[in-house]
């Protein structure tokens, strides 16, 4: 049993990429990778630590991965089911938190307001990671980097696309690539475009990095010429009232193999899963030679593996 130490991140949380540096990430990186390559190697790195898992939404990647993930590293998880009883309704967050760092190692909330994991942060000494918030989605973007990381070796200069909703997923995608000197295009209907906040976060980075982000509501222009093409589903959690509407307003935004056929040939097609197919992506692209859905979804483990040892070793 292994009981390496991987070193630390200079940061309490994890609630957005934007609070790494491009060395950060690349320690995020180099851990996963180390990491992934046996998994049986490194299974005292968490010995005897234990992660409180918050969930207000329903997961399947993000419950397991992180759950798993602990146990690999010979720790432990609970699982605190949220659904019903909403954060801060039955106690505060501040009064949850100080009871749970009392209890437990590190904190995965996954959460409908993003406010929430900055409160239950802002009361604990112990690590807070984003398991996913109405505004942001790190660990995701980090695992679709990574993912990219692994095909090419570096992404800085590539051409990654991002078509439909410019929602949570988009958001740490956009602080992901900028952060690294990736080229991002997000295409969306006109009135879904991503929080202005978010790109000026984005634009800082993308003045030391060399990325271009680029916002735009053409899909057949935007992918041209992508090295990578990204989507998600059109109505997330919590907007299920509106599924229809943005049904119809999302048609032209369905990534199919004509819209796939302007990338690069050898384009990768992404997606965070659950996916809907037939809605915001065809079963040809999505189940094709080009599409590495389910080496993001392995590699959820991987790069939160290496959060969780950074963070909590």
């Amino acid at each position: 049993m292994n009981t390496t130490s991987f070193g630390t991140l200079p940061c309490k949380d994890l609630l957005s990429v934007a609070q790494l540096a491009p060395g950060d990430v690349g320690t995020i990186f180099d851990t996963a990778a180390t990491l992934k390559s046996d998994r049986n190697a490194f299974t005292s790195v968490l010995a005897n630590k234990r992660l409180g898992m918050i969930f207000e939404k329903d997961s399947l990647r993000t419950r397991f991965t992180f759950d798993v993930g602990m146990q690999d590293l010979g720790g432990s998880a609970v699982f605190m089911d949220h659904r019903d009883v909403k954060l801060g309704s039955r106690e505060s967050l501040k009064d949850m938190a100080k009871n749970l760092e009392r209890w437990v190692h590190g904190i995965v909330a996954r959460t409908y307001k993003h406010r929430a994991l900055e409160e239950l942060a802002a009361n604990c000494n112990i690590p807070v990671i984003n398991g996913l918030s109405d505004y942001l989605h790190p660990c995701q973007g980090l695992a679709d980097v990574f993912t990219l990381h692994e095909r090419w070796g570096d992404v800085k200069g590539r051409k990654l696309v991002y078509v439909g909703d410019g929602n949570n997923t988009c958001h740490s995608l956009v602080h992901t690539c900028a952060l690294l000197g990736a080229h991002i295009t997000v295409c969306t209907p006109e009135g879904f475009e991503p929080n202005s906040r978010v790109i000026s976060e984005g634009m800082l980075m993308a003045r030391e990095s060399g990325s271009d982000i680029v916002i735009s509501n053409d899909p057949e222009k935007s992918v041209a010429g992508a090295d990578a093409v990204y989507t998600d589903v059109w109505a997330s959690m919590g907007q299920e009232d509106e599924i229809e509407e943005r049904a119809a307003l999302f048609e032209s935004y369905r990534v199919d193999e004509e819209l796939m056929a302007l990338a690069k040939p050898d384009a990768f097609f992404m997606h965070c899963l659950p996916a809907h197919r037939g809605q915001e992506v065809t079963s040809p692209v999505i189940d094709g030679p080009n599409s590495i859905v389910y080496d993001i979804a392995e590699n959820r483990l991987h790069v939160q593996k290496a959060v969780l040892a950074l963070l909590m070793g």
